[in-house]
């Protein structure tokens, strides 16, 4: 009897496989560049107050997203789930987006872009492949929802699908209230870390 060959991972496979491991390094590479950024340069309160426009609906979208989905439960297709299909993504894009403006910084912008193709890309690919195998009725919803770029009008109707409702308990158990915190503590090293830097660098002997 022939041996069965175990079939080799493809190249999706072996990049999610790279992006697992590099994931944590790259951001504490991220970090790094930030706070080298943060002392290279003092931030503009122009671009700071800027960058709400982007960081404030990015947090929206994100808590918004999470009353509604039911991780591995349920197919979403009703909230923000009916315009894009990647909600939790789009506002993290937003909001990292957003403090590369308020620090007006090519590579921090450069390194959350990274992060997005390296990370983000075979995560959402294979999280796609999970929905396929699972829920008999993704391939409708990908045909009518785009993958990250929202819709103007609902792809889904709520005649299709259950009704939706935002549901704060979903909100508090996928803990996204730490997405704001985290805004808030990003903004707080904007206006505070680098003076607090420079009385430490710069301090009389």
């Amino acid at each position: 009897m022939m041996e069965q060959k175990t079939p080799e991972p493809g190249a999706m496979e072996r990049w999610q496989r790279v992006a697992r491991r590099i994931r944590v390094p790259l951001g504490f590479v991220t970090a790094i560049v930030y706070l080298f950024e943060l002392w290279r340069k003092p931030p503009q309160p122009a671009a700071i107050a800027w960058s709400l426009l982007l960081v404030l609906p990015g947090l929206w979208l994100r808590g918004y997203a999470s009353g509604y989905v039911k991780k591995n439960r349920e197919l979403t297709q009703t909230g923000p789930y009916a315009y894009t299909r990647n909600p939790l993504y789009l506002g993290s894009i937003l909001i990292a987006a957003g403090f590369a403006v308020a620090l007006m910084s090519w590579p921090v912008a450069s390194m959350l872009t990274a992060m997005f193709l390296i990370i983000y890309v075979p995560v959402i690919a294979s999280e796609e492949r999970f929905l396929r195998s699972t829920f008999p009725e993704f391939d409708t919803y990908r045909q009518r929802v785009p993958r990250l770029l929202p819709r103007f009008t609902p792809g889904i109707g709520q005649t299709e699908v259950s009704p939706g409702k935002f549901s704060i308990d979903l909100y508090l158990r996928h803990r996204e209230y730490n997405a704001a915190i985290g805004a808030a503590l990003l903004y707080l090293s904007l206006l505070f870390l680098r003076p607090a830097l420079g009385l430490v660098v710069h301090s009389p002997s």
